[in-house]
């Protein structure tokens, strides 16, 4: 079971600074939609070159001309790429066409699908390495999550990764742990604490024991 750290609220210095606190205990570094919109995708490329060691998320949310995002992010040192999943099955071929000519990975962002269910396992055929349910910020701010979700789409994912994202923090961990997802992602419950280095380490350990039992 992976962690990711998801920054979306920060500059390039800003990442870097949390990166370097957090390093020991996450696996993946998410540069995040708002940050690549506004730095572009040097901050990936910045974050790559500064933390060779951990893997890199480029959260694109693509939509369309999907081959061509996913080289660039590539190029720019992304090990993930993200697609919607609401994009054309065109588009998400195309990019799990590029990403494996490129030996990276992509991840499906489920993000305003109807249909999880039925999606979900379409995009495992599709041959995408990561299909993550996600309650983006607006829908947490009404006080929902993707827990249930995650298990709905872990009846039907046979060859993917399953991963799960929105206002997940140590608090509500454990419910998110009972359905074993492979990649827990994080942001403001590491990024917004005062001891981020203690929240990662929290949220790391808690995932290692659920991993052990």
């Amino acid at each position: 079971m992976e962690l990711q750290l998801a920054l979306d609220l920060v500059n390039i210095p800003e990442a870097k600074k949390i990166v370097d606190e957090v390093q020991d205990h996450i696996d993946i570094v998410e540069i995040g939609t708002p940050v690549v919109k506004i730095e572009g995708l040097r901050a990936v490329q910045e974050i790559k070159e500064a933390f060779p060691h951990l893997q890199v998320l480029a959260d694109t949310k693509t939509m369309d001309a999907a081959g061509y995002e996913v080289l660039k992010a590539s190029e720019a040192g992304a090990d993930i790429v993200t697609i919607l999943g609401v994009a054309e099955d065109a588009s998400i071929k195309g990019a799990v066409e590029e990403a494996k000519k490129q030996g990276k990975k992509i991840l499906v962002d489920l993000i305003a699908v109807k249909d999880i269910k039925k999606r979900a396992k379409e995009l495992d055929a599709f041959g995408v390495d990561y299909i993550c349910v996600h309650t983006g910020y607006d829908l947490q701010a009404e006080g929902k999550n993707s827990f249930k979700d995650l298990e709905t789409i872990k009846s039907v994912v046979k060859n993917a990764k399953t991963a799960i994202a929105g206002g997940i923090k140590l608090e509500t961990l454990p419910e998110v742990l009972k359905s074993q997802p492979d990649l827990v992602i994080v942001g403001g419950g590491i990024a917004n604490k005062d001891d981020k280095k203690g929240a990662a380490a929290a949220i790391k350990n808690l995932m290692k024991q659920e991993t052990l039992a």
